[in-house]
């Protein structure tokens, strides 16, 4: 819920002007820029409506430092981020605090203190770099464009109404959207005037409208006016007393899932991401009597995004642990038909960060250790690790190449490399012999990339030598963002007891005995299927492949496998066995292509 607030004055009409520099300082000229060297810090207070709900935001800037609160309260949800002029925290939902420095978080806060601050006024722009975007016409009114990039924080667009001056919007790439922030119906307060309305466009439908109800000039306040609050959670426990609780789950497509019980009802199936919150499906939600409401836009793994509903539920039990009192997105995220399982629901960061939470993939079980008691000794090596927002990041190499990677055990992959990663550190041109291949589906849709037998890969000092590695070829979605970390999913962290202490900000990874199944196996049939239309759709056909070369198109439906009907198979044990059945291996699929259905064969091979 960042917000960005611009203080100016009107001013009289105004010829176009030369240069970025003649346009920011029209900008304070026309403002009584000089009116704001007496100011200390500005409180203000706005009506929130949008994304079907309502509620109120606030937030506290100190004028000097850079340093600020923005809370908010809307709907069944509040918290509130901050900056103390150096760091940047986080009070999700759920009630959990936390330090905030991976992704866009800090790069974002600093260009919202720039902002705040009016820093493009001085005669060193704030130590921004500044161009110009030139005038640009909209609905019948003309705007002055400049580009600004404050040092060491996000680059974003101000648009200048050309004829009063007053900074009309600001456009800004946040995460995977890009935000437009739109400032109007200024009003005078204490002899300045503040943009009584401002409008939030995610480039969806879901316009977002904050309408100003207070605002107050503040003499200088205290650094604990900005500081991280402490963390009070009384919302968690293990039954009887117990120091942990531990419960089985079942791998599937490298997704981990394991039994649920929402509000006391009987337990259903649900996956356990590190990459993400907790979630109900709809169905689940309406199951339970769970109401909810709003319309909020989710994005993700692959370009689309999708609307999610926010409620509360009294109590989320796995096993013996239990948390309560707990904030829920409502989102159709469920893909049976990709995952060939159903799930009612997805346990993310607010289960995981009240406890000490072990993934130990050898013994296929899930442990949550009360956090006064869990000894590290045992645990692994140690990684130190960050949050971007509830999503664990590690610093690592690849190849020798340092990156940052996300550690989320809600993706299926090995190895995944965001593509602006790859063409910074041109790792295109040197990469081994590899095939270009959908890899997965994710909130957004299908993602892609150039698939291929990776180089060591270390994650602090943990080696991985060559996981399967996939180069993003996305154009959207979380894998084309630059402020997104390279993706460490299950195929790789399968190799692990993995155990994440969220309060001491440390990930132990500890290497499991013996071999791993189906690790690093990649498809040697060249399609990817889901299930739809009575059978196993065929969604893309690899190019070069043995799928291709039987001519097999995307659209084709298979009815039988070697004659045995689909429905009788499982269709991630059906991937599985094109991942691992030795090339030669020759698989015959009954397929139905409109009105005919005609026996194929292929004949698998290595594709990479």
């Amino acid at each position: 819920m960042r917000k960005s607030v611009l203080v100016a004055l009107l001013a009289l009409a105004a010829p176009a002007l030369a240069d970025p520099g003649a346009v920011l300082d029209a900008n304070r000229s026309a403002t009584a820029g000089m009116a704001w060297d007496a100011k200390a810090a500005l409180r203000v207070e706005y009506a929130y409506s949008g994304q079907g709900l309502t509620g109120t935001m606030a937030s506290l800037e100190d004028l000097k430092s850079g340093a600020f609160v923005d809370s908010y309260d809307i709907g069944p949800n509040k918290g509130a981020n901050g900056y103390d002029g150096r760091r940047a925290w986080e009070q999700e939902p759920s009630g959990t605090v936390t330090w905030q420095a991976g992704g866009d978080v800090v790069p974002l806060a600093i260009s919202e203190a720039y902002v705040d601050r009016n820093l493009w006024w001085r005669r060193d722009r704030g130590g921004a770099a500044i161009d110009d975007r030139g005038r640009k016409t909209e609905n019948g009114l003309s705007y002055d464009v400049v580009g600004v990039t404050p040092k060491g924080g996000k680059p974003l667009e101000a648009w200048f109404d050309a004829k009063t001056h007053l900074l009309a919007r600001t456009i800004e790439a946040q995460s995977t959207l890009t935000i437009t922030q739109i400032y109007s119906d200024y009003a005078r307060v204490q002899g300045v005037l503040l943009p009584r309305k401002i409008v939030i466009d995610d480039g969806s439908h879901n316009l977002q409208t904050q309408t100003l109800t207070l605002a107050r000039f503040l003499p200088a306040q205290p650094a604990s006016a900005f500081a991280k609050p402490e963390e009070n959670l009384h919302d968690y426990a293990i039954r009887d007393g117990a120091h942990e609780a531990t419960v089985p789950f079942k791998l599937i497509n490298n997704h981990i899932y394991a039994e649920v019980s929402i509000n006391g009802a009987a337990p259903r199936l649900f996956l356990f991401d590190t990459g993400g919150h907790s979630i109900l499906t709809p169905p689940t939600a309406k199951a339970l009597g769970v109401k909810y409401a709003g319309s909020q836009t989710a994005a993700g793994a692959g370009a689309a995004t999708v609307e999610s509903g926010v409620a509360r539920v009294d109590s989320i039990a796995i096993g013996a642990a239990t948390i309560s009192n707990q904030p829920v997105s409502v989102m159709d995220f469920d893909t049976p038909g990709v995952e060939g399982v159903a799930c009612d629901g997805m346990v993310g960061y607010e289960f995981f960060a009240r406890f000490v939470t072990r993934f130990d993939y050898g013994s296929r079980t899930i442990t949550f250790i009360d956090r006064r008691y869990f000894d590290p000794k045992d645990a692994g090596t140690a990684v130190p690790m960050r949050l971007y927002h509830q999503f664990p990041e590690v610093d690592g190499t690849y190849g020798g190449v340092a990156g940052r990677f996300g550690i989320d055990t809600g993706s299926r992959w090995a190895l995944l490399l965001t593509g602006p990663y790859v063409t910074q550190n041109h790792l295109r041109e040197t990469a081994a012999k590899g095939v270009v291949a959908a890899t997965g589906w994710g909130v957004g849709g299908t993602t892609r990339g150039y698939v291929l037998r990776g180089a060591r890969l270390t994650l602090g000092d943990v080696v991985v030598p060559s996981p399967l590695t996939a180069m993003s070829t996305d154009t959207g979605g979380g894998f084309a963002a630059a402020d997104f970390p390279n993706n460490v999913g299950g195929g790789v962290l399968k190799r692990f007891a993995v155990t994440l202490d969220y309060q001491h900000s440390v990930l132990y990874l500890k290497p499991l005995a013996g071999p791993v199944p189906d690790l690093d196996a990649f498809d040697r049939s060249g399609l990817w299927i889901n299930e739809a239309d009575g059978g196993f759709k065929i969604f893309e056909v690899t190019k070069g492949s043995p799928a291709e070369d039987a001519g097999l198109k995307a659209g084709d439906v298979i009815e039988a496998v070697d004659g045995r009907p689909v429905k009788d198979i499982a269709l991630y044990d059906l991937r599985m066995r094109l991942r691992d059945d030795a090339p030669g291996t020759v698989v015959t699929f009954a397929i139905r292509r409109g009105a005919t259905v005609e026996p194929v064969k292929i004949t698998l091979r290595d594709l990479i």
